[in-house]
């Protein structure tokens, strides 16, 4: 199966949180962070609001931050994704 998202929402793939701190110090499950850096695997088509159109800035395979508490997250075929709205992303990592 495969996830289309609607409008200006964006699908993520979450990465996985860190095992250890730069310390060295291993993190049990419970006190491991989820991280907020993802990559972007789908794309809505953008939408219009007040009249103003809105485009997507950001595309498949881009890896971006976004809001600690934001978006839904959807198990699928095995897979943990996370749909959230274009503006709940922060930025686009380079």
């Amino acid at each position: 199966m495969k996830l289309v998202p609607l409008g200006d929402r964006v699908v993520l793939k979450q990465a996985d949180p860190e095992e250890k701190t730069k310390s060295g110090i291993i993190l049990t499950g419970q006190s491991q962070e989820k991280p907020q850096q993802a990559e972007v695997i789908a794309v809505g088509i953008g939408e219009t609001a007040d009249g103003k159109e809105i485009t997507m800035q950001v595309h498949p395979g881009d890896v971006v931050i976004y809001s600690k508490y934001a978006g839904n997250e959807v198990k699928l075929d095995g897979e943990e994704y996370i749909i959230v709205k274009q503006s709940d992303i922060l930025a686009i990592v380079e």
